[in-house]
């Protein structure tokens, strides 16, 4: 299945990029993400295209690398001067397995659909600056699978954006939270923070996890976690990398966390 067969160009116009509706898209797309760091695309892709990529997920899920680690929400190792209980030294559990890029085959939808010029072309438009894709064989694409037991505790992105695209639902739990701009790049608020992590802090967001939605996720100063896995049925996201950056590549501490190998 083609990228052009898989989304559906009906509703996205990717193919039209001089269309009315494509601007418009861009521009809602825009909009969202100044208000609320997060813009949700539903039916990003078809009703079928969404059962093959489940059957895809499902046959290279083995191949993934399990991650088990703990870590704080700022994804460093804090510095020794911060005070018990203070959000820079607040740990918390992050399991995964993450399927690298280099791990699809050829014939990959999910491949196809990252690879798709037009995609890249209309995250160009739709973020209001040049965007490139990964220059990293394992960290281009991924799938995440998450299973039971498995969750993302409380973090801030440490890249402009992320691009996710949801591929199958766990029988319970695994929810999308964040709480928007919660800081600023003048202020931590670490108030704020401190309540959150606590269970304190009201303005936390849902996001529903529907399979065939793209999402633009600003998580730099939206602090964001995926809750514990319930059930048998794994939870499935296809992630696309992209920068600001040509050439950007992951660490190769990075990958050797991530993928159990830095090549």
């Amino acid at each position: 299945m083609l990228a052009t067969t898989a989304i559906d160009l009906d509703r996205y116009p990717l193919d039209r990029p001089a269309s009315r509706e494509y601007a418009a898209w861009c521009a809602r797309i825009r909009s969202e993400l100044d208000q609320n760091g997060v813009s949700i695309l539903p039916g990003f892709v078809t009703e079928s295209a969404i059962g093959a990529l489940r059957t895809e997920s499902r046959a290279v899920a083995p191949l993934g690398h399990h991650s088990d680690v703990s870590g704080t929400p700022y994804l460093e190792l804090p510095a020794d001067h911060w005070p018990a209980g203070h959000p820079r030294v607040a740990w918390g559990h992050t399991a995964l397995d993450a399927v690298a890029y280099d791990r699809f085959p050829d014939d990959s939808i999910l491949r196809a659909i990252y690879e798709w010029d037009p995609l890249l072309a209309f995250l160009t438009d739709a973020l209001g600056f040049t965007v490139y894709r990964y220059d990293d064989p394992l960290g281009g694409l991924n799938l995440a699978v998450m299973r039971a037991g498995d969750e993302l505790f409380w973090h801030f992105d440490q890249t402009d954006f992320v691009v996710s695209l949801a591929i199958q639902s766990s029988d319970a739990g695994g929810e999308f939270e964040y709480a928007p701009m919660i800081r600023t790049a003048d202020d931590e608020r670490y108030d704020d923070i401190a309540a959150l992590l606590a269970g304190e802090f009201p303005s936390a967001v849902t996001v529903p996890m529907t399979p065939g939605t793209l999402m633009l996720f600003e998580g730099r100063h939206s602090i964001h976690r995926v809750t514990p896995i319930v059930g048998a049925t794994p939870r499935l996201v296809g992630l696309f990398g992209y920068d600001r950056a040509p050439g950007t590549c992951s660490s190769t501490l990075l990958r050797e966390i991530r993928y159990g190998r830095a090549r």
